[in-house]
């Protein structure tokens, strides 16, 4: 079986407005990737990113970069393709990402099994998530959060990173709307600008009971992560920090954070986040895993991830279908009690819906 062509479609996908200290998104401006077999297996993978490199770019790297470097090769032998994939290309890891899901979902096919047989088997039946709460007016993120744990969510995450104190003011609201037994996560992403203001909202939050702060500020500056880490009680996680096993490795080296939040498009795929979990294990560091909100089929990747790992104990975020009005895959996922299941059948478990990606297409 030989790849004989590899295609990226562009699409806009319409958001519900999910609101963080990144801003808010009308639309979500990613990709769909198509791998074509001679043997007539298709696999699908899903650029799934909101940073710099959006769709137009990140199909760019398919087409220019990945494609020319890929056909004619087994699809099977995923290390050698990721091997070719190797590029010097600034961001380009949700292309490579996409590629390589895709080809864990025509091995899987090939092979009439799951692909979290092929990540080692699984650890577990589902996956316990949270849900995160828009950022907005204290009453109004307690509404929402009280919705979540009516629907079976045991885990909230709050978006945070304002100025002031309104962050403080919506973290009390939530609390007193869940009650103690519920989880609650904050998510700053990277919205305080220094540790001392990191430090400065954490221990204002802190009487609420936090299971940790993600990403307290902006992704490089690892000295002034460790700081704020070493100056608060509740645990630090990190994910715009982590694009690759290289900056986990750099993290855990630097005593920056006690929880990594792994997403495979940042990764640089399935096989990439599979080691960063494993790295982790080792260094003693936990793992959870993150959404961008994906789609379907980038969903669908990170919950087969998420069942083979045995270094995964907290709630994740990869939920991504609960937050899109619509898709491109004929599949539903099974969401209940705070929990999601992956999709049964060979590869990822997910079909095409190639009328819904021509009415979601961007030219």
């Amino acid at each position: 079986m030989k790849i004989s062509d590899i295609e990226a479609i562009r699409v806009t996908i319409p958001s519900r407005g999910l609101n963080s200290a990144l801003g808010s998104f009308p639309t979500f401006d990613y990709a769909i990737v198509i791998v074509k077999t001679d043997d007539g297996i298709e696999g699908y993978g899903e650029i799934s990113t909101l940073w710099d490199g959006a769709g137009g770019v990140q199909c760019a790297f398919v087409a220019e970069a990945f494609r020319p470097a890929l056909l004619g090769e087994d699809p099977l032998a995923i290390n050698r393709c990721l091997r070719k994939m190797d590029t010097r290309f600034e961001g380009a890891s949700p292309a490579r990402a996409a590629i390589e899901m895709a080809l864990f979902d025509i091995a899987g096919k090939a092979l009439n099994t799951p692909v979290y047989t092929l990540l080692g088997g699984k650890t577990r039946e589902s996956i316990v998530l949270s849900h995160s709460i828009s950022m907005g007016a204290p009453d109004e993120m307690a509404r929402e959060a009280i919705t979540a744990v009516e629907q079976g969510f045991r885990c909230v995450k709050v978006k945070v990173g304002r100025p002031g104190a309104e962050d403080v003011d919506a973290v009390a609201a939530v609390r007193a709307a869940i009650g103690s037994d519920v989880l609650m996560r904050v998510d700053a992403n990277m919205g305080w600008r220094t540790p001392k203001d990191a430090i400065r909202h954490i221990k204002a939050m802190e009487p609420y009971v936090l299971h940790s702060v993600e990403q307290p500020l902006p992704p490089s500056d690892l000295a002034s992560l460790r700081l704020v880490r070493e100056s608060v009680d509740t645990p630090i996680m990190v994910d715009e920090s982590v694009w690759g096993p290289t900056d986990a490795w750099s993290i855990m080296h630097a005593g920056a954070a006690d929880i990594l939040n792994v997403y495979v498009a940042e990764a640089g795929g399935l096989t990439n986040a599979s080691l960063i979990f494993r790295m982790a294990e080792v260094a003693g560091v936990g793992c959870v895993i993150g959404a961008m909100p994906e789609l379907g089929i980038g969903t669908a990747a990170a919950v087969h991830l998420g069942v083979a790992m045995t270094n995964l104990h907290d709630p994740c975020d990869p939920c991504g279908v609960m937050y899109h009005d619509v898709d491109v895959i004929h599949e539903q996922f099974t969401i209940e009690d705070g929990q999601i299941w992956p999709p049964s059948g060979p590869g990822l478990g997910v079909t095409l819906d190639y009328e819904k990606l021509e009415r979601y297409r961007r030219l």
